[in-house]
């Protein structure tokens, strides 16, 4: 729940001042698509407060994965995928609002691996919970719809890049996709 807690007051806080700033328009970005969450959180006291919050999520990250290890006995690949997830998310907010080419590489992948290896994490401990009896079915079945909006999200962001033409289109649904996709990974992990 603390890693759910701080991403949500991170992110929306950041979003919030960095609007105070002026350096981001208004909007509700989960149906206008009006800023990405980087940007949301790139400029700024929103920087300093989104690396302040969301650093110590990664440590947590962290830790959730490796108790989630010890609860299923075992699971290598699954708390490995989940620890590198956490420390691209550490690497991605430490250089959220830097310049040059390296940091943009930093951030991009750091955001991707973040994203992908958390996902195949879930469905690792979600896979894990059942095959052990570990968690009540009706649990691992709303993970599982969770699971499923997530991979549409991500399918849908990556059409809309394919197959949109107008970039002002498809910048606007690829920023409302990841703001869903962010809220529904900015759950517990495990």
């Amino acid at each position: 729940m603390l890693i759910t807690l701080l991403f949500v007051v991170a992110v929306h806080t950041a979003y919030l001042l960095s609007i105070q700033g002026g350096h981001v328009p208004a909007c509700v970005p989960y149906i206008d698509g009006c800023v990405s969450i980087s940007r949301a959180a790139r400029h700024g006291w929103g920087n300093h407060l989104f690396s302040l919050l969301v650093v110590p999520c990664a440590v947590l990250h962290v830790l959730v994965w490796l108790l989630a290890q010890c609860w299923l006995r075992g699971g290598w690949a699954m708390a490995a995928l989940g620890v590198l997830s956490a420390i691209a998310l550490a690497v991605y907010a430490t250089f959220l609002g830097t310049e040059g080419e390296t940091y943009r590489f930093l951030r991009r992948y750091g955001v991707v691996v973040y994203f992908g290896f958390g996902y195949l994490a879930q469905l690792a401990v979600m896979r894990r919970a059942s095959r052990r009896q570990a968690l009540p079915a009706s649990i691992v079945a709303w993970m599982s719809w969770i699971a499923v909006v997530m991979l549409a999200l991500g399918a849908a962001n990556v059409g809309v890049g394919a197959l949109v033409a107008d970039p002002e289109a498809k910048d606007r649904w690829e920023n409302v996709f990841e703001w869903w996709l962010g809220l529904l990974t900015w759950r517990d992990p495990v």
